[in-house]
């Protein structure tokens, strides 16, 4: 995933793998517990994993 635009305080990043995807990132600080959930979900569910396997990948 790369920033393809920010638009106030909300980044776009899109990933090309497994087709094009988009996901919109508040710039805030801190990020909410839920919408951090929410964006994990949504990343995981494009490349067909389940959360704790895309924390796997992403952190071991």
């Amino acid at each position: 995933y790369a920033p393809t635009r920010q638009t106030g305080s909300h980044i776009r990043l899109t990933g090309s793998e497994r087709g094009e995807h988009h996901v919109t990132i508040p710039n805030h600080d801190p990020l909410r517990v839920d919408t951090l959930a929410a964006i994990l979900d949504g990343v995981a569910a494009h490349h067909g994993l389940g959360r704790e396997e895309l924390l796997k990948r992403l952190f071991d």
